[in-house]
């Protein structure tokens, strides 16, 4: 691939005074570059300055290899497209319309569309899912939807590089993932380099081939996601406290720092939705034992609960069944998850049946046959659903309240 945009020691900012120094990228054609970090890092700033739209404080941008001061504006207009976070305030303007001005840098003095300039915009239009919305008046669509035909604008200029500043804020979630489908498909399809700034970081990491961390003035970090996105990189980033990123996961954890009321059995997924939902009631959870490559593993470690872990594919020992015990102790109640069953997972079974018959409350997420394949008679309360977990546990903190006084 060849190098569409590169800079030299540039430096980023207003009236003389940078906000953000050396910045220093290479983007290649095809390739999609995503600016994450926090309010008020320079995300915007950096873009402004890669598109012209500001004066370098220091250094320079280069696109396709000269000086971008250097180069008339309807020239850079056919190499070079932006979509800002500003709303377009138009009237009486259909989606249509708003699409064909990118043709602008094509059409001449007087800017007229030619029968080419329209078949371009209409499959502008097509490339970004837009086509049925041509004749609606720009006005009335939704964000996503206007959000769509200002990338077919910018599309319609046959830009080489295209640079986005937030093109995913105010949207919903179905509209976020559509933009950033759309604009990786650009990228693989025709080559087209997309630099943007985004603040979903599960998105950035999961949809761009490189990525910038901006913080503090500088540059923090740059590379592939897997390269610079590491368990503590975002939390750091963002300096978040009470939460926690998940690389492995791609996602945002919030953690659960209260003391363990409720021991969790868990594995192959089963736990996320009950660690969750123990936080969202205030409740301290533990973790059963969990092998290191399972998914609830990552989950429950995010969300700071203690784990009693252990090797994966090895069969877990008397040591750290009694670790188990211990922990369970400690509890009010436990739950099964209705992880799957087998020789490897058997220990945290015969640790729940043993708590149920010495009286601790147990409930089950299994089905009805398999709770009793998995307890017999012991004194395990089948729930039907998760949601069902949140009115139990409530129940039996009440009567501990009670107990208690």
């Amino acid at each position: 691939m060849s190098e569409i945009l590169r800079t030299s020691s540039l430096d980023a900012g207003y009236d003389s005074r940078a906000v953000i120094r050396d910045i220093q990228i290479e983007a290649l054609r095809g390739q999609t570059i995503c600016l994450i970090g926090p309010n008020g890092a320079g995300k915007s700033t950096i873009l402004r300055t890669l598109s012209g739209m500001l004066a370098p404080v220091g250094g320079t941008v280069y696109i396709k290899g000269q000086d971008i001061r250097a180069q008339r504006p309807a020239g850079l207009a056919r190499t070079l497209a932006v979509v800002l976070t500003e709303k377009l305030h138009v009237n009486m303007t259909t989606a249509y319309e708003i699409a064909a001005m990118g043709r602008t840098p094509h059409t001449g003095f007087f800017g007229r569309l030619s029968p080419e300039d329209r078949r371009i915009v209409w499959e502008c239009m097509a490339a970004v899912g837009a086509e049925h919305l041509a004749d609606r008046d720009f006005q009335s669509l939704s964000d996503g939807e206007k959000q769509k035909v200002l990338i077919a604008r910018a599309l319609a200029q046959e830009p080489e590089l295209m640079i986005l500043d937030e093109p995913t804020s105010h949207l919903d979630i179905r509209h976020k993932i559509e933009v950033v489908r759309i604009l990786g498909e650009l990228a693989a399809r025709r080559g087209l380099t997309v630099i943007l700034a985004l603040h979903d970081v599960d998105l950035a990491v999961k949809s761009c081939q490189f990525v910038l961390l901006v913080k503090d003035g500088a540059i923090a970090a740059q590379g592939r996601p897997e390269d610079v996105i590491g368990e503590d990189t975002i939390t750091r980033l963002y300096g978040i406290n009470g939460a926690s990123y998940n690389a492995v996961l791609g996602c945002v954890e919030l953690e659960n720092p209260l003391p363990p009321e409720a021991f969790v059995a868990a594995g192959a997924g089963t736990g996320a939705p009950v660690y969750r939902l123990l936080n969202r009631m205030n409740t301290g959870a533990a973790s059963g034992i969990l092998f290191e490559n399972d998914v609830d593993f990552f989950v429950a470690r995010s969300m700071g609960l203690t784990v009693v872990s252990q090797s994966s594919f090895t069969p877990i020992g008397p040591e750290k069944t009694r670790e188990a015990a211990r922990l369970l102790e400690q509890c009010r109640f436990a739950v099964d998850t209705g992880f799957p069953r087998g020789v490897l997972c058997q220990p945290n079974l015969d640790l729940l049946r043993d708590a149920a018959e010495k009286g601790l409350p147990v409930f089950s997420l299994r089905s009805p046959e398999d709770c009793r394949a998995c307890y017999g008679d012991a004194p395990v309360r089948q729930l039907g659903a998760v949601s069902q977990l949140e009115e139990a546990a409530r129940g039996k903190k009440a009567d501990w309240v009670h107990d208690a006084k």
